[in-house]
């Protein structure tokens, strides 16, 4: 339980800096959409090197069912905690877009109707995103543990500016974010394709990173 908690926490806290600064990036920027997004990738940049490094030793800071899959599939997590552990980043980031739409006086239910990402661009985006994240988690492992947290979170950081998707990289973030109808939403209906090339992503780490960092980090 006390990791799940941590998982769920840490995913909520997540969402709330990533739906709050897409939600003050906007109205603080005048419509310049560059600048709402240097804020939003700032911000989750920061969050991502808090939250790891505060609940690292705790669970492990998965925070993304990706995450989750990859070392269990290279047999450093146990598959039975496999599903305790996404239902928890999933609630988690639930609960943090709420959290993060109270904060900010709006309503605390919503599906994102604005924010339309699909196409070739955006799906490839997430398949690179998601190898690349998990690219700098196992290197980072495998060489300094410690370096973990900066890595992610300056990782994510620069994936919001050269991924035409700005990175979702995380089906549980995905999926939370298609409730909310901000400037970091995803329409409902594109969910499904990102999780997917999410999956890719992953399995296209678990073929690469062996032979990269050897068979475990």
């Amino acid at each position: 339980m006390q990791k799940l908690f941590s998982e769920a926490l840490g995913t909520a806290f997540l969402l709330m800096g990533v739906i709050g600064s897409g939600i003050m990036g906007e109205s603080l920027s005048d419509g310049n959409t560059a600048l709402a997004l240097l804020a939003n990738a700032i911000a989750t940049g920061c969050i991502l090197y808090g939250i790891i490094t505060c609940l690292g030793p705790v669970s492990g800071a998965h925070f993304n069912p990706a995450v989750t899959l990859f070392f269990a599939a290279r047999g450093e997590h146990p598959w039975a905690e496999v599903a305790p552990y996404i239902c928890a980043q999933i609630i988690g980031a639930l609960l943090g877009v709420l959290a993060a739409h109270m904060m900010f006086d709006q309503a605390l239910f919503q599906i994102s109707q604005t924010q339309h990402r699909t196409g070739l661009a955006q799906w490839s985006s997430e398949i690179i995103a998601t190898f690349g994240l998990l690219f700098v988690i196992a290197g980072g492992v495998h060489h300094k543990p410690d370096t973990v947290p900066p890595l992610v979170g300056l990782y994510i950081t620069g994936a919001y500016w050269f991924t035409a998707s700005t990175s979702f990289a995380n089906p549980a973030v995905t999926f939370a974010r298609g409730w909310s109808d901000s400037f970091a939403g995803i329409a409902p209906h594109h969910i499904a394709m990102f999780v997917l090339m999410q999956l890719i992503g992953l399995g296209v780490a678990l073929v690469v990173l062996p032979h990269i960092f050897g068979r475990k980090a």
